[in-house]
């Protein structure tokens, strides 16, 4: 069965050029012009990736991708006419997984879109593979004051439910999965279906940033050179 992907841009002849060239090249696309359709078409049928465009009539693109993130697993890449790297960090902020700017080469767009839905199938994979590990009842990670529950992907501690986006659950279950090893950027970031070629340490380090901000500070500790170390041990 295709992948399919949705477009959702304002300008009717830059969705036909798309929905036309990935349509040739085997991938079942859909389309909408604003947040307001985009969510119409996710209510309907199953999506993989989407294409959103950051300058959106109504709801910008950037709160759409923030919106989008916190209640689904949908590979995100966003396509802008700027190119300010800040416009970049903000996006991968929000939970995008890859940023291109137009104008944009089809051949690299299908490229961007082949290995994001590649490392999201090797995570999915790997998540599997994982939970597999574990007894029917027995799925989650106990660490310092957390539980990480890899079935349902949620994180508490407590009583209290610690919201995590897509990537920033599959980095600490890397982490928690490798407690006191010092993980090198380029591993951790294939543990995660972010991908943005231009970034990659800088991904990496937003998403430590993240987790600190929501976790205790102490538990990812940076070995100059080197990368990341979980410090903590994980119970038995």
């Amino acid at each position: 069965m295709p992948n399919t992907v949705l477009v959702v841009d304002d300008e009717a002849v830059i969705r036909a050029r798309l929905k036309g060239y990935f349509e040739r090249e085997g991938y079942r696309v859909l389309e909408a012009a604003d947040g307001e359709q985009m969510w119409q078409q996710f209510a309907k049928q199953h999506i993989d990736l989407v294409m959103l465009d950051v300058n959106l009539p109504g709801l910008d693109g950037l709160s759409l991708a923030r919106d989008l993130r916190s209640r689904s697993d949908v590979g995100i890449i966003l396509v802008t006419g700027r190119d300010e790297t800040i416009d970049k960090i903000v996006g991968l902020e929000m939970g995008a997984d890859d940023y291109v700017t137009k104008p944009f080469e089809l051949r690299e767009l299908l490229v961007r879109v082949k290995n994001l839905l590649w490392r999201m199938s090797l995570v999915k994979k790997a998540q599997q593979e994982v939970v597999a590990q574990f007894e029917r009842n027995d799925d989650q990670i106990v660490f310092d004051q957390y539980i990480l529950e890899l079935n349902s992907r949620k994180l508490k501690k407590g009583e209290e439910v610690i919201k995590l986006t897509k990537a920033e659950f599959e980095l600490l279950t890397a982490f928690a999965l490798h407690p006191q090893q010092v993980m090198s950027r380029e591993r951790l970031m294939q543990q995660t279906s972010h991908r943005s070629e231009d970034v990659n340490d800088r991904t990496i380090d937003v998403l430590i940033r993240r987790l600190r901000n929501k976790l205790h500070t102490e538990l990812f500790v940076t070995v100059h050179g080197e990368g990341y170390l979980f410090a903590t041990k994980v119970e038995d």
